[in-house]
């Protein structure tokens, strides 16, 4: 099993994330895909997956707003995504929760600089030059979710698999 841990936003995120008017070419995310990555895992055996919820439910951490406010693109992969341009110290916490405690049960994840952003395009080739501006996408964070990634007539869609509830 395809497993990550995410944001995932309410049908209001989605709609201001999805109308963002995007002046370039390239594929735009279905508004049901939009998410914001916490700590992918990659395969997972499914025979592991209820230890794997078991370890999660012993993170605790704060709810916390998040507000998606610039557009930016990485030429590497031409992905064009929104991003906070000040990075909440509850979600730098919940996802180093995680990985703690993904580590003390023995789960392998991807490591890297966590950069939270949602994708809104793919496939996109921009120059150098600026994004128009990006209206602010407040959204109150109060839950993550585990997902698996399926593939579907060569598609990503993704399955939640469990919810896990913030603290006030």
């Amino acid at each position: 099993m395809r497993l990550f841990f995410a944001l995932w936003p309410d049908e209001a995120v989605r709609r201001y994330l999805s109308d963002w008017p995007l002046r370039c070419s390239g594929r735009a995310m279905s508004p049901q895909t939009l998410h914001t990555t916490l700590v992918f895992l990659g395969a997972v055996d499914a025979a592991r997956l209820e230890a794997l919820k078991l370890a999660v439910e012993e993170v605790v951490a704060q709810s916390f707003e998040l507000c998606f406010d610039v557009a930016r693109y990485w030429g590497h992969n031409h992905i064009l995504y929104g991003a906070p341009s000040v990075v909440p110290v509850q979600l730098s916490f919940l996802v180093s929760e995680l990985e703690r405690h993904l580590v003390r049960h023995h789960f392998e994840f991807e490591r890297r600089l966590y950069k939270p952003h949602v994708t809104l395009m793919r496939n996109v080739h921009w120059r150098d030059d600026t994004f128009p501006p990006m209206p602010p996408v407040y959204w109150r964070v109060q839950e993550f979710v585990l997902l698996q990634s399926v593939q579907e007539h060569g598609q990503a869609h993704y399955r939640i698999l469990a919810n896990f509830r913030l603290t006030e």
